[in-house]
């Protein structure tokens, strides 16, 4: 039996209606739900390998196939779903079979303050020029909060913002700037080429979707000199992580080089988690927030060790800091605001008995 696009719309909207960010499909397993950070299966009986294809078939238009099934190996696209939002999905071979994840993305994009983000988010994507860093695991939420920064830009400035996406998530209107989204594959050719010519598009504001490699954070630094604003994501857990890691990605002789680049340009990093809400419904999120200040470019430019710079971020917290914050200091706050259980607080804290000693302190 046919596997329809009525049917793959009735399990669009059964996600929907569960608030899950993510549907798995597996050959000869039913599907499962991403609700909350878990993953919880669907009463229904499992999916057929003809099943499986069909639905490669509704998700990938005839003349972006690459090959016959058979042939299929991993593949990335986006649609959208009229009525329901966008799916960002990757299809994949796994002993032999078609595996399926599809991730969520709703129409609307939810601001700043609806993500319940600390207010110097907003300060940060106010920055005319620099590169912004937006860090953390595969699902933590980077591009939603990059998302959610676009459209304070968009609110408040009259300019031009360039996408780089692989692919285009959230789906932007011009408000008071004008935007320009451009998708990997379909309307370029890759985040290098993309970045080059974005030079050239007058742009005051260029968002890259993922930093892979050093010609990219070459071009997006050389972007940043010019008098750019370039937000970015990477696969980091922190500041220190993050920087180390761009370090790293150049050979011995180029680092120095790097490292004093890096430093006159990197404006901010952003490093988060999603944690279960305290409600049971719904995530919060927990970010540590790096503010780039003197004794951080000392540290970026080798004059002080990496190690140092978890020191300064938690010195930044508060009425008269720069706006940084460490990941526990942000935990509390959320613990402090009902948003999370102790329980999960503890759990999610990096140091558990430090944060235990700021629970005494309260």
């Amino acid at each position: 039996m046919t596997f329809t696009p009525e049917n793959f719309g009735s399990l669009l909207k059964v996600a929907v209606q569960h608030n899950a960010s993510d549907v798995h499909l597996r050959t000869n397993e039913s599907p499962s739900l991403r609700i909350n950070n878990d993953l919880v299966p669907v009463q229904s009986k499992p999916f057929s390998a003809s099943d499986i294809e069909d639905i490669i078939k509704i998700l990938v238009p005839e003349q972006a196939r690459l090959g016959e099934l058979h042939d299929l190996t991993e593949f990335d696209g986006g649609m959208e779903v009229k009525n329901l939002g966008r799916l960002r999905y990757n299809i994949f071979r796994y002993n032999g079979q078609l595996g399926i994840v599809m991730r969520i993305i709703k129409l609307n994009i939810p601001t700043i303050d609806e993500l319940n983000l600390p207010t110097v988010i907003k300060s940060i994507s106010e920055n005319h020029r620099g590169l912004v860093l937006v860090t953390g695991a595969t699902g933590s939420g980077k591009s939603t909060t990059l998302a959610a920064m676009i459209d304070h830009i968009n609110t408040i400035r009259p300019c031009h913002i360039i996408t780089i996406e692989d692919p285009i998530e959230y789906i932007h209107q011009s408000k008071k700037s004008r935007i320009s989204q451009r998708e990997i594959g379909t309307d370029t050719q890759d985040f290098s080429t993309a970045l080059r010519a974005a030079l050239r598009q007058d742009p005051d504001i260029i968002l890259i979707g993922e930093m892979r490699d050093a010609e990219t954070i070459s071009i997006a630094l050389k972007a940043a000199e010019t008098g750019h604003l370039v937000l970015s994501t990477i696969h980091t857990t922190n500041a220190t992580t993050t920087i180390g890691r761009i370090i790293s990605m150049f050979p011995p002789e180029e680092q120095e080089e790097i490292r004093k680049r890096l430093a006159e340009n990197l404006k901010a990093t952003i490093s988060q988690r999603m944690l279960k809400a305290s409600s049971g419904a719904g995530v919060a999120i927990a970010q540590e927030i790096m503010v780039t200040s003197p004794g951080i470019r000392e540290c970026i430019r080798g004059e002080e060790t990496l190690s140092r710079i978890l020191t300064i971020i938690k010195e930044g917290k508060g009425k008269s800091g720069s706006g940084s914050q460490g990941f526990d200091q942000h935990i509390m706050d959320l613990y402090s605001d009902g948003l999370i259980t102790k329980e999960q607080a503890l759990a999610a804290a990096e140091s558990e008995s430090d944060f235990l000693q700021m629970l005494d302190f309260e």
